[in-house]
C-alpha cells in the first residue's frame, strides 16, 4: 500500500494553483445523464473518485473522452443501463448522485447503496422523499435504492428535513426534467450545489433562487450539451493555506475563489495571517511568526466547514495557547485526533468536542490515515513535526486531493510517495 514520508521542518513559500472543485465535479458529471447532446466539463481535478465516476456513467452506457487538459466529454446519448452496481458504488458516496438523473431522464433507476469515508452516518432518506414528492415509487431492497415512475416526474414542494448537500443535488438533478413547477425548501447553500445549479442552467434548465434555500424550478422538456468549467476548489485552497500558516510561511494560492471561503479566512486571521486576496488569488503569510489556536463550530454554509475542521486541528496542534473544535456535521470525524497525539499532540476529546492545547513541537512518527480529510490533516502535521512521519493509506487523500506531494514539494516541502 502507498505511503507518503514527510521530512518536517521546512518553512513553505511559492505559488500553487488549485485543482477544480471535487464536490462539485462529481455532481456535474451526473447530471450529464440528464442531456440529450454531448456535452463538455472543463477545469476536472484528476482524483480516484472522478476516475470511478467516469466508469460509473461508462458502465451505464455513456462514451467518454478525456483530453490532456482534463476535460471530459460525455455522450449520454448511447446510455442504455439505469442500474449502478455495487462494485463501483461501494467506494463512493457520491455515485448515489446518478438516481435522480436516470430517474428523470428514463423513468426508472436502480442504485447500490453507496460507501466511502467512515465518518458517521449519512443516510440517504433525504433523497429518497424528495423523489417521492416528484411522484416517484421507491423501495429499498437487496441493497438498492430502486425508484420509477409510470410516465414523467411531476413538480412538487419539497421541504428537506435537515440541510443535505447530496440530497439538494440529487433532487434538483431530478426536478428540472419534472413536468411543472418544483419548490425546494432548506436547500443546502454550498458553492458546489450552486455550481450544479449554474451548469444545469447552462444545458436549458430553468431554476431562480441559485444559492439560497429556496430553489423554484420550472421543468423542460429536455436539456442539451455544450460546454461547463467547474468552480475552483475551495477545501484543496483552505487545506494549502494552512499549510503556510503552519510552517510560519507564505503560500499563494492560483485559480481559486475567495468568496467561497470566508468562513475559513476569517479563521486564519484569528490565527495571525496575513491574508491578501486578488480576483483569483488568495496569499497567506506569517512572516515566520507561530499561528494562534482558534476555536471554530463546524456547521452548514456559509458557516465553518465540516471539510476543514481536521486541516485547522492540526494547525492548533502546534498553534499558541487552546483551540477548541466542535464537531456537528459528522459523529465520526474525530478519528484523526488519535493520529494526532501518537506525533505529541495534546488532545482531549468530549463527546463531539476536542480540546486541542498547542505545543512547542511535534515529533514524527508512522501514523495511518482515516478518511479524506483526515488525511490532509495528517500530512499538514507532518511538515512541522521534526524527523520523519510517514502516513499509511493515503488512498483516501487521493480521492480528494490532486498530486498534493507534487503541489507541496513546489512549496518548499520534503516529501514523497513511496509506491505500493
Amino acid at each position: 500500500m502507498a505511503k507518503i514520508v514527510i521530512t518536517g521542518g521546512e518553512v513553505l513559500d511559492g505559488d500553487v494553483n488549485i485543482s477544480g472543485a471535487k464536490n462539485a465535479v462529481l455532481p456535474i458529471l451526473c447530471a450529464t445523464l440528464l442531456c440529450d447532446a454531448p456535452i463538455a466539463i472543463g477545469n476536472v481535478p484528476h482524483l480516484h473518485d472522478v476516475t470511478t465516476t467516469i466508469r460509473l456513467l461508462g458502465a451505464l452506457g455513456a462514451q467518454l473522452t478525456v483530453d490532456e487538459k482534463l476535460t471530459v466529454g460525455v455522450d449520454p446519448t448511447t446510455v442504455d443501463q439505469t442500474v449502478a452496481p455495487y462494485d463501483l458504488v461501494k467506494t463512493m458516496r457520491a455515485s448515489i448522485l446518478v438516481l435522480g438523473p436516470l430517474l428523470a431522464k428514463f423513468g426508472h433507476a436502480e442504485v447500490s447503496l453507496p460507501g466511502g469515508c467512515a465518518i458517521g452516518s449519512r443516510p440517504v432518506d433525504q433523497h429518497i422523499r424528495g423523489l417521492i414528492a416528484l411522484g416517484a415509487d421507491v423501495v429499498v431492497e437487496n441493497g438498492f435504492v430502486k425508484a420509477r415512475v409510470a410516465d414523467r416526474l411531476r413538480g412538487g414542494r419539497y421541504v428537506f428535513d435537515m440541510v443535505t448537500v447530496t440530497g439538494t443535488e440529487n433532487v434538483l438533478s431530478a426536478a428540472v426534467l419534472a413536468r411543472g413547477t418544483t419548490v425546494l425548501e432548506n436547500c443546502a447553500q454550498e458553492p458546489e450545489v450552486e455550481d450544479l445549479a449554474r451548469c444545469l442552467v447552462a444545458m436549458g434548465a430553468k431554476i431562480d433562487g441559485i444559492g439560497t434555500p429556496h430553489m423554484v424550478i420550472e421543468g423542460v422538456d429536455r436539456l442539451h450539451g455544450g460546454r461547463y468549467d467547474v468552480l475552483p476548489d475551495r477545501i484543496e485552497t483552505g487545506t494549502f493555506l494552512i499549510a503556510g500558516a503552519m510552517t510560519g510561511g507564505r503560500v499563494l494560492a492560483r485559480n481559486t475563489r475567495a468568496d467561497t471561503l470566508d468562513a475559513v479566512l476569517v479563521k486564519l486571521e484569528q490565527a495571525g495571517a496575513e491574508i491578501t486576496i486578488g480576483p483569483d488569488t488568495i496569499e497567506l503569510n506569517m512572516r515566520g511568526r507561530r499561528p494562534k489556536a482558534v476555536n471554530l463550530t463546524t456547521a452548514p454554509y456559509p458557516a465553518f466547514p465540516t471539510d476543514m475542521q481536521a486541516q485547522f486541528a492540526a494547525m492548533n496542534c502546534i498553534a499558541e495557547g487552546v483551540g477548541v473544535i466542535k464537531e456537528t456535521i459528522f459523529e465520526n470525524r474525530f478519528m484523526h485526533m488519535q493520529e494526532l497525539s501518537r506525533l505529541g499532540a495534546d488532545i482531549r476529546i468530549d463527546g463531539h468536542t476536542a480540546i486541542i492545547r498547542g505545543v512547542s513541537r511535534l515529533s514524527g512518527a508512522q501514523i495511518m490515515a482515516t478518511d479524506l480529510r483526515a488525511s490532509a490533516s495528517l500530512v499538514l502535521a507532518g511538515l512541522v513535526a521534526e524527523g520523519e512521519t510517514t502516513v499509511d493509506r493515503i488512498y483516501h487523500i487521493d480521492r480528494g486531493y490532486e498530486n498534493i506531494e507534487e503541489k507541496l514539494g513546489g512549496l518548499g516541502a520534503k516529501i514523497r510517495r513511496l509506491p505500493s
